[in-house]
């Protein structure tokens, strides 16, 4: 994916209109009956264009929302910070997914976007603050395509995600991500009432067209 970035925002109290304004984002109307909005959540060094045509792939005529992570590392966007690789800041994790959960519900109010039928489709660090907010903000996604995703922190107690429909595409050859790590995710997420799927492919960390083939094949069971 590429790797492009902004300044970041500096942190603080954010108003309505400064939530909209903290996350370089676009916003991509419907082009047919599809009530559906895809949340793209980009990877390491992507920007908010970068899996746009990955969204159209999968839902042709849903809207798309993608907004920029709003972390710079090395010059590379991310949604937050890490301490090494596959080492998350737990802190900064949690203040960065209450800030996208909150951009998500300000976007919905300006672009009369159905809350009820967003769809968060992330790739590697978009995957991870994705888990983040369905284990965070239970209610904000009623599903999810996760590719190539960690576990991003383990819940204290209990959260409701029943009715949620998850999508886990692992690569079995990832050398980022360990399949240890896939298997765990699925488990976290079922164990806490979402419906999950895990799909391996034989690819890495690239995502390839298996993923998207059987990742469109869930999404459409689902219409």
């Amino acid at each position: 994916m590429r790797k492009l970035e902004d300044a970041e925002p500096e942190r603080m109290d954010l108003t309505v209109s400064d939530t909209l304004a903290g996350y370089t984002h676009r916003f991509v109307p419907r082009t047919g009956p599809d009530t559906r909005t895809l949340v793209m959540l980009h990877g390491t060094g992507g920007d908010e264009n970068d899996l746009l045509s990955l969204g159209k792939a999968l839902a042709p005529q849903a809207a798309m929302l993608s907004p920029r992570g709003t972390v710079l590392e090395s010059g590379a966007n991310r949604f937050f910070r890490r301490v090494a690789e596959g080492v998350f800041d737990l802190e900064d994790l949690r203040a960065r997914t209450d800030d996208l959960a909150r951009f998500i519900r300000e976007a919905v109010a300006k672009y009369d976007i159905d809350p009820t039928q967003l769809i968060a489709v992330g790739f590697s660090n978009g995957a991870n603050i994705a888990a983040s907010v369905l284990l965070s903000h239970p209610g904000t996604f009623s599903g999810g395509i996760l590719f190539r995703a960690m576990v991003p922190f383990e819940p204290a107690k209990p959260v409701s995600l029943t009715g949620t429909r998850v999508y886990v595409g692992a690569g079995r050859n990832d050398a980022l991500v360990p399949a240890a790590q896939s298997e765990r995710l699925a488990e976290l997420l079922r164990n806490n009432g979402a419906d999950v799927t895990l799909a391996w492919q034989s690819a890495g960390h690239t995502l390839t067209r298996a993923d998207l083939d059987s990742a469109r094949a869930w999404l459409e069971a689902a219409t």
